[in-house]
């Protein structure tokens, strides 16, 4: 919230979105700032701004219906399903007639996605194979694959992609940390022969569509068509703690700290 300005197109009181780092205060000339959009519906959180209706979700957004180009019909699988991006991933899927299979680190999590609507949902650190949970979720395959994790996880999907198949490769939090090397990446002749799609995006290649896409989000959000988690730390101190426990998986749903 701008608490002094001399710029008039930012009042003080205007609520802005701000990309200044680990600060309480920032000063800024205006040119990075974004106002919160006109139609915001007065019964939302503004910090659905940094989750659901900001960067992850938008995310979830274009990788799903640009990058995967999913269809109703088609079955989606999503990784890290029950983090700020890969719930909304698996909620748009259902809303557009697919079937959404999701992979989660905890019971609880498992649960949470499955109160979302998700088809099939399992816990990828207690099943005793990756491959043969996932053959069992679809035996005919996949259709769209979105990819939050990478490493060995993609290695052992990417065989059971469908013809034509398209995986959105949206992160790899599986190798940030690593102190291994990162495994060999999948078979290039299964991409050959299954003519799959891959393909890496950052959200910003559609800057001039997200109006139109945070209008549909927050439809999605009013009518409860996608419901929303966030997990709030509180005290400004402890930002660093939330973003290592974010990167181990502790939250459901967006990680948000409040000052």
């Amino acid at each position: 919230r701008v608490v002094e300005s001399k710029n008039s197109a930012f009042p003080t009181g205007t609520v802005v979105l701000a990309s200044s780092g680990w600060t309480s205060h920032s000063i800024s000339d205006g040119k990075e700032l974004e106002k919160m959009p006109e139609a915001w519906p007065n019964t939302l959180p503004l910090s659905l701004m940094l989750g659901t209706l900001g960067m992850p979700g938008l995310t979830a957004y274009f990788g799903l219906l640009d990058i995967c180009s999913a269809k109703s019909g088609e079955t989606v699988l999503v990784n890290a399903a029950a983090g700020a991006v890969g719930s909304v991933v698996g909620q748009i899927a259902k809303i557009k007639g697919c079937k959404v299979v999701g992979a989660a680190g905890s019971d609880d999590k498992v649960a949470y996605l499955k109160k979302l609507g998700f088809d099939v949902v399992f816990n990828y650190k207690t099943i005793k194979s990756l491959e043969e949970t996932l053959k069992k979720a679809s035996p005919d395959g996949y259709d769209c694959y979105f990819d939050n994790v990478g490493g060995e996880f993609s290695n052992i999907v990417i065989p059971q992609m469908k013809k034509f198949g398209r995986i959105a490769i949206c992160g790899a939090i599986s190798t940030y940390n690593s102190t291994r090397p990162i495994p060999p990446g999948p078979s290039p002749e299964v991409i050959i022969y299954q003519e799959l799609r891959m393909e890496g995006f950052l959200v910003t290649r559609w800057k001039n569509d997200h109006q139109k896409a945070l209008n549909e989000l927050m439809k999605w959000v009013s009518e409860g068509k996608i419901q929303y988690q966030e997990y709030v730390t509180e005290g400004f101190e402890n930002m660093p703690a939330a973003f290592m426990g974010m990167l181990k998986g502790d939250n459901l749903g967006k990680t948000i700290v409040k000052a």
